[in-house]
């Protein structure tokens, strides 16, 4: 499925299907903001979900919520060279930098080019450095009635305040279990993989019920390198392992998926904390023991290093050394006897 695929919502993703027909009636209306901010966890779908916004937006001839794909604004979406949308995301970074903000502010006074209005999809708003941030709250303080900006926050991450107060937030829901697994079932067999029989539930839980980051790493055969993390995880607790071999197989896995584990850990141990159960079942006994060790405000605590952490991205931390400061974080959690087992 490509962002220019003509994408009917009530069939590919029909836990998006209402917040999309919702949208669209708004802005038939003329009651659409002119800066929508979409929250959801990652892997829900925002990304796509946003570019058939933007391709419904500025097609001639809809038909209901879909766009036609006849006329000429389709045709320039299908061959990805609508001048009229533009998405910015990090590039050759892990950040979105200010000259990308800076092109976009330009774009944005701009006048359209070949359809009615423009449409800017600002992927990972979350991801913009301090400069970037500023240079967008100028564009949004200062809207154009023929744009419509869309930026797209993965939950549980920091916006600057000034920024989202200037928006309309919609929050993208997950689908139900069963769905998510009809949909990672179907998505399975037109990739025509061929996966372990309890591998589609393990991603599942392993991507809090996100399907399309289970369908990634089920791709990316991640749930190999997550079990490799989470064995070097238990032995360097235990001291069985120092902190630069135990960091490898996290280093391997990306400092963003690092940290993405890592704070799914840290919400188990707080749920763990507070008399519920965690998702995931591999970690939950080391989880479960950390929490019987510790004051309920450990994993806050650890989760505030990990989002520390991800402000660093933009200063272009060393990944390596920034596991290891987080593994060493973790393992100040054991008990003294056990770290020294």
């Amino acid at each position: 499925m490509t962002d220019t695929t003509p994408l009917n919502l009530s069939t590919a993703m029909p836990w998006l299907a209402p917040a999309f027909q919702s949208l669209v009636e708004r802005f038939e209306s003329g009651r659409l903001p002119h800066a929508l901010l979409v929250e959801g966890r990652s892997g829900v779908g925002k990304a796509l979900f946003a570019m058939a916004l933007a391709q419904r937006f500025v097609c001639d001839s809809p038909h209901g919520p879909a766009r036609c794909g006849q006329c000429r604004q389709c045709q320039l979406i299908d061959g990805d060279s609508h001048p009229d949308i533009r998405r910015y995301r990090p590039e050759k970074s892990r950040v979105i930098k200010v000259d990308q903000v800076r092109a976009l502010g330009e774009f944005a006074v701009a006048s359209p080019q070949v359809a009615a209005r423009k449409i800017i999809v600002l992927e990972t708003a979350d991801q913009l450095n301090t400069s970037a941030a500023n240079a967008l709250l100028k564009t949004l303080e200062e809207p154009v009635e023929d744009v419509t900006l869309i930026l797209l926050q993965r939950a549980g991450q920091t916006l600057m305040p000034t920024i989202r107060s200037r928006c309309q937030s919609l929050t993208l829901p997950l689908p139900e279990t069963d769905v998510a697994r009809t949909w990672l079932h179907d998505a399975l067999a037109a990739d025509s993989m061929t996966v372990g029989e309890e591998d589609p539930e393990r991603a599942l839980r392993m991507a809090g019920g996100a399907p399309l980051k289970a369908l990634s790493f089920l791709r990316e055969g991640m749930l190999a390198q997550r079990d490799e993390c989470l064995n070097a995880f238990r032995a360097f607790l235990k001291s069985q392992q120092p902190v630069d071999e135990a960091s490898k197989p996290f280093v391997s896995i990306g400092i963003e998926a690092t940290l993405d584990l890592m704070e799914d850990w840290t919400l188990d141990m707080a749920r763990f904390a507070a008399g519920g159960c965690g998702r995931d079942a591999d970690a939950a006994p080391v989880l479960r023991f950390l929490a019987g060790h510790n004051s309920p405000g450990a994993a806050h605590t650890l989760r505030d290093a990990i989002t520390e952490s991800r402000r660093g991205l933009s200063y272009n931390l060393s990944p390596a050394l920034e596991t290891e400061r987080l593994l060493v974080h973790w393992q100040s959690l054991m008990p003294r006897r056990q770290q020294r087992a």
